[in-house]
């Protein structure tokens, strides 16, 4: 490879490496604020209020446009689950870079 086209080819790396920086601290700022969240939502599918709230739905007591995702007991346990695959996968990554020094 040529000079001006290995610095072409590094400049290239540069640019993509800098977005994909860049765009994992605004992923890690965002995911570090939904943590709260994701506790709250665990917590609350496993209270007796959601019970109670899924079966004030099922007896059709709630307004009918009212969204009601986090009553589906599916969405949020698979929410949950991704948040652990995610988890996961970030402490693959970093373990991967320390290897790498």
């Amino acid at each position: 490879m040529e000079q001006v086209e290995r610095i072409q080819v590094m400049e290239a790396l540069l640019d993509q490496a800098a977005a994909a920086v860049t765009g994992l601290e605004t992923a890690l700022d965002a995911y570090e604020a939904a943590q709260v969240a994701l506790r709250s939502l665990g917590e609350y599918l496993a209270s007796e209020e959601w019970i109670a709230d899924y079966e004030a739905d099922e007896a059709g007591q709630l307004p009918a446009d009212l969204k009601r995702g986090v009553l589906s007991q599916d969405t949020v346990y698979d929410l949950l689950s991704e948040d652990q695959e995610q988890a996961a996968r970030m402490l693959e990554v970093i373990a991967g870079r320390l290897r790498q020094g």
